[in-house]
């Protein structure tokens, strides 16, 4: 007796996994575990890696950025003694010396004790930028325009706002033309941020994000009308854009020796490389990866281990059905088929349980701990193919045991 077809094979395949509920149960818990926690983590991982991409990208891959280091007491004023701190004529200084230099920024924080407008208030920061901070930071508007070199040229008090300020200032919605006031000095509103995806405020210890809650103000408003402490830093951060085909690792090292001769040796500021950063970033995820498929590795081997002693054992319980259908002419090739159709079902079912309970294991983490999650189908579709691969390679030695038996031996088994 032949079977024509392989969907015969996968009914009996079933049919005996019901046969056997508890025993199949028991099988699939390895492969189910195994695929699972891979999945759970590649998904959190893959969402840690596009929101670190983000979260680069918002710096500027080309780019690089000098930030202010925090001084209090008295570090702050042994510095001072050599170092005026990071400042608009570095800026010359960088322009005139660096000439791989193509376009800069520069933003400095103000200490906001008061926020408010005619129709609510806001916890948001207030940052002084200038005009070309929003398209290196590739800031889009919602509305309105943003800050223009007749602003800072004129001290003009004007103001863009992130959403989630404009939300709590206004409530209503309309916040252009509105006016603002922040500590003792009005603002018009000219300007509100496009809606983006809220990112983590750091990376690699370096700040950045959070432009959702902030107010910009031109930075020579800023520094001219609001109030900074007498050994505050003139400027919190600059960012830098480099030419094309400049290396950004050589560019850093340049920079940091100017900065570093013009505040007198001392190391009151820190040069990021975003490039350098991505770099690491993916350095991490390609370690983590590899440990991930270790981990899966070693689960499917256990998972492929229950498969085969559960094939081993099904056999001996089906001997007799194995020399019947080698005597109503079953050829070997036959047995081998069907017994190999069942081990791949059952390790395939393991599989696409563990795939479903990996996402939603994912979902669980995402929603209890706040971590990003993002779905790699490649990763799903891999999983996938290997466990199918895990029941190939577990279940030919079954496969062929079962084939090669005697037939007139296996008849005569109890």
């Amino acid at each position: 007796m032949r079977q024509s077809g392989i969907w015969p094979g996968i009914n009996q395949a079933f049919a005996e996994m019901r046969h056997h509920k508890l025993r199949t149960a028991l099988t699939l818990l390895g492969m189910i575990f195994g695929v699972g926690a891979v999945i759970a983590m590649l998904s959190v991982g893959e969402g840690a890696e596009k929101e670190a991409l983000k979260m680069i990208e918002s710096m500027g891959v080309r780019n690089l950025v000098v930030d202010s280091r925090p001084l209090t007491g008295e570090s702050l004023k042994a510095v001072r003694e050599h170092s005026v701190g990071l400042s608009l004529r570095d800026v010359d200084a960088v322009g005139d010396t660096l000439p791989f230099i193509n376009q800069w920024s520069a933003e400095k924080q103000i200490k906001t004790y008061s926020l408010f407008s005619a129709n609510g208030t806001s916890d948001a920061r207030v940052v002084g930028v200038t005009t070309s901070y929003f398209s290196l930071s590739a800031m889009k508007l919602a509305s309105g325009r943003a800050i223009n070199e007749d602003d800072e040229l004129h001290y003009t008090q004007v103001a863009v706002l992130g959403p989630e300020a404009a939300r709590s200032l206004f409530p209503r919605g309309q916040a252009l033309e509105q006016l603002i006031k922040v500590n003792h000095q009005w603002f018009t509103v000219i300007g509100v941020l496009a809606e983006g995806e809220e990112i983590k405020s750091k990376i690699e210890g370096v700040k950045l994000g959070g432009e959702r809650n902030q107010v910009f103000i031109p930075l020579s408003t800023a520094l001219k009308k609001m109030n900074i402490a007498p050994l505050e830093d003139q400027l919190d951060r600059l960012k830098l854009a480099l030419a094309d085909g400049v290396e950004p690792s050589l560019a850093a090292a340049s920079l940091n020796h100017l900065l570093s001769r013009r505040h007198g040796g001392e190391q009151d500021f820190d040069v990021v490389v975003p490039a350098d950063l991505l770099a690491q970033h993916q350095r991490t995820q390609n370690i983590f990866n590899i440990v991930m498929a270790c981990v899966a590795g070693i689960s499917l081997l256990v998972g492929g281990i229950g498969i085969m002693n559960i094939m081993l054992a099904t056999i001996l319980e089906r001997t007799g059905e194995i020399g019947l259908l080698r005597a109503l002419g079953a050829r070997q090739k036959d047995i081998a088929r069907q017994f190999l159709l069942e081990s791949v079902v059952i390790s395939a079912t393991g599989g696409l349980i563990g795939i479903a309970m990996g996402m939603l294991l994912a979902m669980v983490i995402a929603t209890a701990a706040g971590w990003p999650v993002a779905w790699s189908p490649f990763a799903i579709l891999l999983s996938l193919g290997v466990c199918m691969a895990v029941g190939i390679g577990f279940g030919l030695y079954p496969a062929r045991k079962a084939a090669q038996l005697d037939p007139i031996v296996a008849l005569q088994r109890d």
